[in-house]
């Protein structure tokens, strides 16, 4: 009889979990990876207007540079906020993966164990039968011997 592990369903259900949650961390992931893409775009813009405004700009259009930087910088400390919050939801998707990580491996383990222990029965039972046919033969073997023996100590009778 092959083995058959009574909790499958339960092992599968958790390794699917574990997948989906690894999907939620990758999510999480490239949540930080955009967020840090538009931090590094607003620090692009930021450089190039104070190139334009040191290189070219009239000293009129000052003022207005400086309302934009204004506004850069205060978009840029918005996107650090954004991406501290990104990076702290990342970190419990990441404690959340390795809590079903550790699910998984509780059942592989107990797998393992009840496979070790099926093994160990049949192994317990093919002993078990074959020394039950050793005992056999022997008995047949003794009684065989016996009758001969009987036979021979009739003839010489």
């Amino acid at each position: 009889m092959p083995f058959r592990y009574r909790m499958q369903k339960m092992l599968d259900f958790r390794i699917r979990k574990k997948e989906e949650q690894l999907q939620e961390v990758i999510k999480a992931k490239n949540e930080v990876d955009r967020i840090q893409g538009l931090i590094d775009d607003n620090n692009l813009e930021i450089s190039g207007v104070i190139q334009i405004m040191r290189t070219t700009a009239d000293f009129r259009m000052m003022d207005s540079y400086d309302k934009y930087l204004k506004h850069l910088y205060e978009k840029g400390e918005e996107l650090e906020k954004q991406k501290e919050e990104a990076i702290k939801a990342l970190e419990i998707e990441k404690e959340k993966l390795t809590q079903c990580e550790k699910e998984v491996k509780v059942l592989e383990k107990h797998k393992e164990r009840a496979l070790e222990q099926y093994k160990a029965e049949e192994k317990a039972a093919e002993i078990k039968q074959l020394s039950e046919v050793a005992v056999q033969k022997y008995f047949q073997r003794s009684r065989e011997k016996k009758e001969e023996e009987a036979i021979e100590n009739n003839e010489e009778s």
